[in-house]
C-alpha cells in the first residue's frame, strides 16, 4: 500500500502541516490502496498565500507563454493515458474499457480544446471610446467530485491557467490518486511556483478552509445541490465569485414516432455508465402511455446485457459504485421506490450473485414511477432507470420540468426539428437530439438546482475572466 504525506504546494512536494490521513480503498475489493494526507486549514493557507503571490507574474503572462506549459501538460496526458486508466479504475472501481474511452481520454480532449480556445481568444475588444479588457479573475479554489476525478479537474483547472489565475485543487477525498497523478504532470510541464497547488483532505475540512478563504477569488465547486449551496452562502458572505456544476435528475422523453428501440436502449446505456454516477444522466425515461409496455420490455431486456464485474477486466460494463456509503443509499433509493409502489423490471436491491465483496449495485430498471415519487425527484447517483408514462405532450413538459433539477437531457422524435422544438421548452442547460454526441466545446451547466455557470469550451474559459474598461 502506497504511503503519502506530502501535498503539492509551491512548485514542490512539501509535507502536510496535518497529521492526519485518508485511506483510499478499491471498491471493487474494499482493500486499502493507499494514503493521503487528509490536509487542513494550514495547508489550505500554505497553498492560497502560495497561489496569491504567484497570482500577478502569471497573469501578465502573454498567451504564448501561457500556452507553452499548458501544451506541455496536454503533452503529459496524453503520454499517461494507461496511467491515468488504470488509477481511475482502481480507486473508482470504473471499468477500464471506460475508464480508457472516457475517464483519461475526455480530460485529454478538453485540454486539447483549451489550447485551441485559447489560441485565438481575443482579451481585448474596442466598443466605443472604450477598450475592454479580459483579465485573469485572480486565485481559485477548485473544488471537484469523485465521479469523473480527471475530467472535471482537468475542465476548471486549463482553463483557469489558460486565462492566468493561479490555482488551488481540493479533490474529492475517495479519488485523490489521480490528482496526485495530474500534479506531477503539471510539474513535470514547468508551470512557474504556486501557479498549481494541491491539498488533499475532507471536503467539509480542507474544502471549507477553501471556500471560505480571504485570499480566494473564485469558488469552482462540482458536487452535490447541498453542499452547493452551502459553498454559495460562504463565497457570498466573502463577495467572492462562484460557479457550481450541481446535480441532476434528467429527463429523456420520448415522442410518439421516434424509433422507441433505439431511444431506450440508448437511455440504458446512459444510466448505467460509470455505475451511474453522472450527474447528468438521463434517469428518468419518460415514454407515451401507448408505448409504455413495450418501453418497459426492451429496457429490461437491454438491463440484463449489463452484468456487475470486475473492473479490471476488459470486458466489465459495470463495476461497483464508489464506496460502501453510496452503496448503501442506491439500494435504499430502490427499497423505497418498490415501497411507493414502483414495479421491478430488472435488477433489485440485493447484491448481484456472486460479488459479495465490493460495492456493487444491480443495474436496476424500475416501472410505473410517477413524479411525485421520490426516485422521481431526487438524484440517485447509481445504476437505477424510472420509466414513467405520459399523456400527451404538454403532459411531458409538465413532468420533464418537475424537477428542481436542470442539468441535462434528452428528446427522441420522428425527426430534428420537432424533437428540438420540444427542447427548447425543457427547462435545463443541455439537450441530446435524436442521440446527439456530447460536444466537449458546447457550454455544460444547469438551470435551477443544477448550478450557476458553465464549464467547457469559451464559456468555460469566461467563468475565469472579468472585465476592466478603459475610456478615451
Amino acid at each position: 500500500m502506497e504511503q503519502h504525506a506530502d501535498q503539492y504546494i509551491g512548485g514542490a512536494w512539501r509535507p502536510s502541516l496535518s497529521a492526519d490521513s485518508l485511506t483510499v480503498l478499491d471498491p471493487a475489493t474494499e482493500q486499502a490502496l493507499a494514503t493521503v494526507p487528509a490536509g487542513g486549514p494550514a495547508d489550505v493557507d500554505a497553498a492560497v498565500t502560495a497561489a496569491r503571490a504567484a497570482a500577478r507574474t502569471w497573469a501578465a503572462t502573454t498567451r504564448e507563454e501561457r500556452l507553452a506549459p499548458l501544451t506541455r501538460l496536454r503533452d503529459g496526458l496524453a503520454a499517461r493515458q494507461t496511467e491515468i486508466a488504470t488509477t481511475v479504475t482502481a480507486e473508482l472501481g470504473s471499468p477500464i474499457g471506460f475508464a480508457t474511452a472516457v475517464q483519461a481520454a475526455l480530460p485529454l480532449a478538453v485540454a486539447d480544446s483549451y489550447l485551441a480556445i485559447l489560441a485565438g481568444y481575443e482579451f481585448q475588444e474596442q466598443v466605443g471610446n472604450s477598450t475592454v479588457y479580459a483579465e485573469p479573475a485572480g486565485v481559485v479554489a477548485a473544488i471537484t467530485p469523485w465521479n469523473y476525478p480527471l475530467h472535471q479537474i482537468v475542465a476548471k483547472v486549463v482553463p483557469a491557467l489558460a486565462a492566468g489565475c493561479t490555482v488551488v485543487l481540493k479533490p474529492a477525498e475517495d479519488t485523490p490518486l489521480v490528482a496526485r497523478l495530474f500534479a506531477r504532470i503539471v510539474h513535470e510541464a514547468g508551470f512557474p511556483a504556486g501557479v498549481f497547488n494541491l491539498v488533499t483532505g475532507l471536503g467539509a475540512v480542507a474544502g471549507a478552509a477553501l471556500a471560505e478563504h480571504p485570499g480566494v477569488d473564485l469558488v469552482s465547486f462540482t458536487g452535490s445541490t447541498a453542499v452547493g449551496r452551502g459553498i454559495a452562502e460562504t463565497a457570498g458572505r466573502g463577495v467572492k465569485r462562484v460557479t457550481l456544476e450541481l446535480g441532476g435528475k434528467s429527463a429523456n422523453v420520448v415522442l410518439p414516432g421516434a424509433d422507441l428501440a433505439r431511444a431506450v436502449n440508448v437511455n440504458v446505456g446512459n444510466v448505467f455508465a460509470n455505475s451511474g454516477q453522472t450527474c447528468s444522466a438521463w434517469t428518468r425515461l419518460l415514454v407515451h402511455e401507448d408505448q409504455y409496455e413495450e418501453a418497459v420490455a426492451i429496457a429490461a431486456k437491454a438491463a440484463a446485457k449489463y452484468v456487475p464485474g470486475d473492473p479490471a477486466e476488459p470486458q466489465t460494463r459495470v463495476g461497483p459504485v464508489v464506496s460502501a456509503r453510496q452503496r448503501e443509499r442506491v439500494r435504499d433509493y430502490i427499497t423505497g421506490a418498490l415501497a411507493e409502489g414502483a414495479r421491478l423490471a430488472a435488477g433489485g436491491a440485493d447484491a448481484p450473485e456472486g460479488l459479495d465483496t465490493g460495492y456493487y449495485v444491480r443495474p436496476t430498471v424500475l416501472a410505473d414511477v410517477t413524479p411525485e415519487m421520490t426516485v422521481a425527484r431526487e438524484e440517485v447517483f447509481g445504476p437505477v432507470l424510472s420509466i414513467l408514462r405520459y399523456r400527451d405532450e404538454e403532459h411531458a413538459l409538465e413532468i420533464a420540468n418537475g424537477t428542481d433539477y436542470g442539468l441535462a437531457g434528452g428528446v427522441w422524435a420522428a425527426d430534428n426539428e420537432t424533437a428540438a422544438a420540444f427542447a427548447r421548452r425543457m427547462d435545463t442547460g443541455q439537450v441530446d437530439i435524436n442521440g446527439g454526441r456530447f460536444n466537449p466545446l458546447a457550454p455544460f451547466g444547469g438551470h435551477k438546482g443544477s448550478g450557476l455557470g458553465r464549464e467547457l469550451g469559451r464559456h468555460g474559459l469566461e467563468e475565469f475572466l472579468q472585465t476592466k474598461s478603459l475610456q478615451f
